[in-house]
């Protein structure tokens, strides 16, 4: 297939109002990436090197997004819906240039494997004029049947045009197809719109390439592959499917995931081999995980780095730029962001670290945080490699504790401390014997003044 040149047309013109949403549908995000991205990826994958996405509704949104993904890409624009074929053809210029293979797609598509859209080219190196990618159902009612006859597709029918025995046809049309490029634009240019809608038809150019004594074929992928996105609730469908995808091939490379069906992942998640996830784990975008990890429940990554031997959570949270070299540790309610934790740091609970840097083997006592944010700016912190920082003090960037300092604990800390210093920052303790009754009374004085209250 390497030999052979080929074009992906996506269709992405559509309006999905049944999404009823201001953004338009196929920006709608399964595992975090938008659903045009996801078929992009899907004819990138299966070799298609050159890529023409025909936009409508929402244009200049869905352009962004697809240049985004695809840089130099064709966008091209419908700028009236006349149906399939006529939203095919707006792409023109694309197919003309010449392609060996023209698959046609959809952007509502996003679950579309390779291995499909592989299977349907090879017809055409085979010789075909065209493939129609369809699937099986043992509900076929609402879908057009594929007709075949001797192996070859006869013709695609509607079901309201079907005769009882081939309403019983179980072999259904995904909408999906590959074109021969040197047939494309002639049998795009003969379907006509002589029906009930005045609309032209993709499925049209089955019977044309017949007419002209031209093979024509089905091939067969899975029901989900063709699963077309229209409303959330089958958005909930295609997000559920493509997690399990995405669980078990983690599964298959040497992850553990101890609940895998609570286990969330995006659609760039990196995770090595011997690493455990525990359950209810969610992996926002742009997170690595290296091997031998440990990722413990309810904890929540995006826009992190995990290296190798680490721990992470239970309930941590590490947001975008939060790197972790091997063997640190990051423990329960914990937050890291900004965040460079070097090898074999120990961030251990309630814990806030942000625009930071903490230095190897340095220990960060429960409830320390850096301060990095004056309302305008942020500082960053600079902790030393084998610091000692007590529980419950405050960091005030900027700032830097030296390497193999010790902070005490309740310090609050606004000025650098030289490595292998001693740091106390909090007030002198002061004890009044027989204050408490005192102050008890002042207490329940000033509820009685204010009409009481409840208990506790």
């Amino acid at each position: 297939m390497s030999a052979r040149s080929c074009l992906s047309v996506i269709l992405a013109a559509g309006e999905g109002t049944r999404m009823k949403s201001a953004l338009p549908k196929v920006l709608h995000a399964v595992a975090g990436l938008p659903l045009v991205c996801h078929v992009i990826d899907a004819a990138a994958a299966a070799g298609s090197g050159a890529l023409a996405v025909v936009v409508g509704h929402g244009a200049e949104a869905v352009g962004r997004a697809v240049e985004a993904r695809a840089p130099g890409a064709g966008v091209y624009l419908q700028s009236e819906r006349l149906g399939t074929a006529h939203a095919v053809l707006a792409a023109r210029e694309a197919i003309a240039r010449g392609h060996d293979d023209v698959l046609v797609m959809f952007g509502d598509t996003p679950l579309i494997e390779p291995a499909a859209l592989e299977t349907a080219r090879s017809k055409l190196a085979e010789g075909v004029a065209v493939a129609v990618i369809g699937f099986r159902t043992a509900s076929p009612a609402g879908y057009g049947r594929l007709i075949e006859q001797d192996g070859a597709l006869v013709a695609i029918r509607e079901e309201r045009d079907c005769t009882d025995e081939e309403r019983k046809i179980t072999f259904c049309n995904g909408g999906l197809m590959a074109i021969a490029g040197a047939h494309a634009l002639s049998l795009l240019d003969a379907v006509g719109n002589a029906n009930a809608k005045g609309e032209y038809y993709l499925t049209d150019i089955v019977e044309i390439a017949r007419g002209r004594g031209l093979p024509v074929v089905a091939t067969e992928a899975p029901y989900e592959n063709v699963l077309g996105i229209n409303n959330r609730a089958e958005l909930a469908e295609a997000e559920a499917i493509w997690q399990a995808r995405r669980r078990r091939a983690m599964m298959l490379s040497g992850v553990t995931l101890m609940a895998p069906e609570t286990v969330h992942f995006s659609h760039d998640t990196q995770i090595g081999v011997d690493t455990i996830v525990e359950p209810n784990v969610v992996f926002g975008p742009k997170v690595t995980v290296a091997g031998n990890a440990r990722i413990r429940a309810f904890s929540h990554l995006e826009g992190a780095t995990v290296g190798e031997d680490c721990e992470v959570g239970p309930f941590a949270r590490l947001r975008p730029g939060a790197r972790l070299a091997e063997k640190a540790k990051v423990g329960n309610f914990c937050e890291v962001k900004e965040a460079d934790v070097q090898a074999g740091a120990k961030i251990n609970h309630l814990t806030y670290i942000g625009d930071a840097t903490v230095g190897a083997e340095a220990n960060i006592g429960a409830g320390t945080i850096t301060c990095n944010y004056n309302g305008y700016t942020k500082d960053r912190t600079k902790i030393g490699a084998g610091a000692f920082i007590g529980s419950n003090s405050s960091l005030v960037a900027p700032v830097r504790i030296g390497d193999r300092a010790y902070v005490a604990s309740g310090s609050v800390i606004t000025k650098d401390v030289p490595d292998d210093g001693l740091a106390f920052g909090r007030a002198r303790q002061e004890v009044k014997p027989g204050r408490a009754p005192v102050l008890r009374a002042l207490y329940k004085a000033e509820k009685e003044r204010r009409g009481g209250g409840s208990k506790g």
